[in-house]
């Protein structure tokens, strides 16, 4: 009782904030390699220069001191242009128009910084405090920091990018080889009727990391826009069925409801995934033992069974060793005959291929 209890603690305290992180996403695609407004960013650096471009919001006007009105349309020769100036470039929301120029910037000084430059300082703290997009171009380092709220994002040349996007491509498929290995070893198992925790364990450790590396490499993907088209087709491919048979395998094996354990699995950095104890305790065990029975849900969504009829045979046979091996007077009542009669076949099947 006490460690559902912690779990539900654990739950409310780490709970992730996916609205800041869609946002992101967005900004990453809108600074991608190809669209207008990366092409003046490039365009500062080899010139040389430094500047802070701001995207407009109604809360900005109140940080903004003198400069002066622009009202045009983008281009990448006109942000360079005006990035020759000292003050901030405000850009318009949808980042169609800049909007001024020559703005000096002045946010909240109490608000902590990490950053050592006046530009960088200045974009940070104005990216915490009107919560939007700010752009600081390093004249001595040649560098594009990307601010978005407490986000600092440097922004990396196109072919770093790449090369660290194949190198997680590679890695992302040996740990899939892994997960459709732990898979198989636990269908024979299962399937045998001897449900086992680490092999579980193991799955549900995989589908996780891979969940996690997908992650990263999906913001690389966006940082590289047009380049990264066929990494993007490649990573689809490598996470087909990977979260659906994660989540059945924790349906199956969790003691508490399966969307808390992923919440608390969610939480967890790569080292503590890492950690096969972390997982274990997840799905509120408290030392590996395996289970007697399990209801499951992952060897029935094999077959043609709607979620409502697995349901209905797990609601009236309970265990995955009565629902698989029972004969057809059991399976008409709860499925129909035609229903009963091909699901058993399916089932029959799926057990001689293992």
């Amino acid at each position: 009782m006490n460690q559902k209890k912690e779990i539900q603690i654990t739950i409310l305290e780490n709970k992730p904030n996916g609205n800041s992180h869609e946002k992101f996403l967005q900004i990453l695609r809108s600074v991608s390699p190809g669209t207008h407004l990366r092409t003046g960013l490039e365009n500062i650096v080899k010139a040389g220069k430094g500047a802070i471009i701001v995207v407009g919001n109604e809360s900005l006007p109140r940080i903004m001191d003198g400069g002066f009105k622009i009202n045009a349309k983008f281009t990448p020769q006109r942000l360079l242009e005006l990035a020759k100036m000292d003050g901030a470039i405000i850009l318009s929301k949808d980042m169609k128009k800049i909007t001024h120029a020559n703005v000096h910037l002045t946010p909240d000084p109490s608000i902590k910084s990490n950053e050592t430059g006046t530009r960088h300082k200045a974009a940070e703290r104005t990216a915490k405090m009107i919560d939007t997009l700010t752009i600081a171009i390093s004249e001595r380092k040649n560098e594009i920091s990307l601010f978005y709220r407490k986000i600092k994002y440097p922004l990396k040349n196109t072919n770093e990018v790449l090369r660290k996007a194949n190198e997680q491509i590679q890695i992302l498929e040996k740990q899939r080889e892994l997960f459709d290995k732990h898979a198989e070893e636990l269908n024979k198992l299962e399937l045998r009727n001897y449900p086992n925790l680490p092999k579980a364990i193991n799955l549900i450790q995989k589908g996780k990391l891979i969940n996690k590396m997908s992650d990263e490499l999906k913001r690389s993907i966006l940082e590289l826009g047009n380049e990264g088209t066929l990494l993007k087709t490649r990573l689809k491919e490598l996470l087909f069925g990977v979260e659906k048979e994660t989540n059945l395998v924790i349906k199956d094996y969790t003691k508490i409801d399966q969307k808390k354990t992923n919440l608390i699995l969610d939480t967890l950095s790569y080292e503590e995934i890492t950690d096969q104890e972390n997982i274990m305790k997840s799905l509120a065990y408290e030392k590996i033992k395996n289970p007697s029975n399990i209801k499951g849900w992952r060897i029935l969504s094999k077959t043609s069974l709607q979620e409502q009829e697995i349901a209905s045979l797990i609601k009236t046979l309970e265990t995955l060793g009565k629902t698989i091996n029972s004969n057809l007077n059991i399976y008409n009542p709860i499925l129909g005959t035609d229903k009963a009669s091909s699901f058993k076949e399916e089932i029959e099947k799926i057990k001689l291929d293992y």
